[in-house]
């Protein structure tokens, strides 16, 4: 497995060794020995899956705030999505900035997510199916959102023609969780 720094301080994109013969691939998707020496979390004891019909699907942009705040490792196990992360630790050099990319089952590629920032994505195929491993539990109380439009950001999501949540719509804005950028 090889990690690589993203843009936004903490995330890593993690890329596997993929066999390939006449029956199709294997890939190794987890393995704690490694992750565990490139000092990066082991400990999983949530599993989510997110199956999206339709292409357009829009989750997000989640997070959950302490003492819940969760570590994620997102992989796209069918299909494609435009995944998107935005810090919103307010102490990190990349607080208040985004950065997206391109999960798919074909390029195997996963994302290593700390926690305080906010995660989503939308669907750039039919029947994609994302898969979560989530280092905390979900605690209702604790989760959150942000406005998957919000201005401040300029999120130049791929489809307009959205599928979406109405509690994915009403999200707040940064500027009302944290006050206006300076």
């Amino acid at each position: 497995m090889r990690f690589t720094p993203a843009a936004l301080s903490g995330v890593f994109v993690v890329e596997t060794d993929v066999s390939e013969d006449a029956r199709g691939s294997f890939a190794r998707a987890f393995c704690e020995r490694e992750f565990a020496a490139a000092g990066l979390n082991t400990k999983w004891p949530q599993h989510n899956l997110s199956r999206n019909a339709k292409r357009g699907t829009l989750r997000g942009l989640h997070y959950q705030v302490p003492p819940h705040g969760e570590i994620k490792l997102i992989r796209c196990a069918a299909g494609a999505i435009f995944d998107v992360l935005v810090d919103l630790r307010e102490n990190s050099p990349t607080f208040r900035k985004w950065e997206s990319f391109e999960l798919s089952a074909a390029n195997h590629r996963a994302l290593y997510v700390p926690e305080g920032i906010a995660h989503g994505f939308q669907t750039l195929e039919d029947e994609s199916t994302v898969l979560y491993l989530m280092s905390e539990f979900y605690v209702p109380a604790s989760a959150r959102g942000i406005a998957w439009n919000d201005p401040e950001l300029g999120i130049a999501w791929p489809f307009v023609d959205l599928v979406m949540s109405e509690a994915d719509r009403a999200h707040p804005a940064l500027q009302t969780l944290f006050g206006r950028k300076e």
